[in-house]
């Protein structure tokens, strides 16, 4: 197998070292999706993304260490970041080259077409809106999230996840699940959400998935589009400031337009380097 770009980049972040790490590989040629899977076990983040040429265009996929899964932000995000400067230096690929129009980028993906954007404050993402409805909360869930069900004011299933409001952003920091009882929850994962607490953010949540192989994700882009229509009308604005407290925490805009949400955020690349397997 020829070598292959590979590069790691700290999402929905301005500074290395905070925001959400993603792996980022370029595959030209096609590859086994076992060889895929192996390669995203062996970085061992919360997502590695893969970028392949496809009839339409060309296609994103997104793998945790454990599964492949149908959207992905922050690698989404990371990969928009590495053809920006590949592009910058004159390094892009020439297979990505005819796609890369005018700092704007079309993807094909498990959900559906993607738009990406480079723009001046920032990667604008565009992609589906995934509104929760309200559900029970399940049995065990307080349990797993070691909390008292009088904190939870709401519970809802989106696409992808459980999304719970809890009483305050302090309930929100201060949780420490049993990450083996939430794996056992049949969704991708648990969000947990409050008002904000500060005054560069609306709201705040965090994001467990460790049925997906993802324990706590620092900064979750697909989870903000459950919570951009979550708390649009608390607020009667389509703009919204997020703020996701994991330890390394990332901020997140968003703009909500009917059944889509445009999320915003920078992005580092910490560094890059070859697959020889």
């Amino acid at each position: 197998m020829p070598e292959i770009p590979l590069f790691q980049v700290d999402a929905f972040t301005s500074k290395a070292f905070k925001g959400n790490p993603a792996a980022v590989c370029l595959l030209e040629n096609p590859a086994p999706d076992q060889w895929m899977q192996q390669v995203a076990a062996e970085m061992n983040l919360a997502e590695t993304a893969f970028l392949t040429p496809d009839p339409a265009g060309l296609r994103l996929r997104w793998m945790t260490p454990t599964t492949e899964v149908d959207l992905c932000g922050h690698a989404t995000l990371a990969t928009v970041q590495v053809i920006r400067e590949l592009h910058a230096n004159n390094e892009l690929p020439h297979w990505i080259k005819p796609h890369w129009n005018q700092s704007c980028l079309q993807l094909q993906s498990r959900s559906g077409i993607l738009t990406a954007e480079a723009a001046a404050n920032g990667i604008v993402l565009d992609f589906p809106a995934t509104l929760p409805t309200a559900t029970p909360v399940p049995e065990l869930l307080p349990t797993a999230l070691n909390l008292s069900p009088e904190h939870i004011l709401w519970c809802g299933q989106s696409r992808f996840d459980l999304l719970l409001q809890l009483n305050h952003a302090t309930t929100v920091r201060q949780l420490t699940p049993n990450l083996p009882l939430l794996a056992q929850l049949p969704v991708r994962g648990v969000i947990v959400t409050a008002l904000g607490d500060a005054a560069d953010h609306d709201f705040i949540s965090r994001f467990f998935a460790p049925a997906s192989g993802v324990p706590e994700d620092p900064v979750t882009g697909s989870a903000h589009c459950a919570l951009a229509p979550f708390w649009q009308p608390h607020f009667g604005r389509n703009t919204l400031f997020g703020f996701q407290a994991s330890p390394r925490g990332g901020h997140v805009r968003m703009d909500v337009h009917e059944h889509r949400v445009r999320l915003t955020g920078n992005a580092v690349t910490v560094f890059r380097g070859t697959l020889l397997v």
